[in-house]
């Protein structure tokens, strides 16, 4: 295995379609799409290997809720030996619309405590990352976590998943060693 892709969320049905799960939507898309099907449990996250751009890929999705996603990551990325730079993270971005995406090679974590607890337990930020907005909040004083467990609108959902249909190939063309050409096509 030299790749994880892992998608952010939790895990419980009432959260299917909230705002956080956004991660969750882009890697079941991508499963579906490359014939897999995530459901073995392992790493405390439902997994599926899968084959993308001639790699070995592991798909996760951490069961651990959000704020402790890291433990999952890290579980997969100690045993496997796969280094942060081969950590590919989906996961949903407040600043940015719907239906907008954002690639980056590392970062902070910026306030969103699932990317803070992945680096927290890889001990490091240098890992890929590709950020699918879920907008703002409707107002200021709108309390943070109603809004990302919020579940979205249809017309939202359609964005969601216009988002998803782009992460295949953001993911391959990471692995082919082009993020720079990922960004400069998808970045919004």
């Amino acid at each position: 295995m030299k790749y994880l892709v892992v998608g952010l969320g939790n895990p419980d049905k009432k959260y299917r379609n909230t705002r956080h799960n956004t991660g969750f939507i882009a890697v079941d898309y991508m499963a579906k799409e490359l014939g897999a099907e995530i459901s073995k449990k392992k790493f405390d996250s439902l997994t599926a290997e899968a084959i993308i751009a001639g790699e070995k890929v592991l798909l996760m999705k951490p069961q651990t809720y959000m704020n402790l996603s890291g433990v999952a990551v890290e579980k997969a990325a100690s045993f496997y030996k796969i280094p942060p730079e081969n950590v590919i993270v989906i996961f949903d971005d407040i600043s940015l619309p719907v239906g907008k995406l954002r690639i980056r090679r590392k970062g902070t974590h910026g306030g969103h405590n699932g990317i803070r607890s992945i680096i927290d337990y890889l001990q490091s930020d240098n890992f890929p990352r590709i950020k699918a907005g879920i907008g703002e909040r409707p107002n200021p004083n709108y309390d943070l976590a109603d809004w990302v467990l919020s579940t979205f609108k249809e017309d939202e959902l359609k964005g969601i998943k216009e988002v998803s249909s782009h992460c295949l190939d953001i993911v391959k063309l990471i692995i082919e060693g082009n993020i720079e050409q990922a960004m400069s096509k998808y970045n919004s």
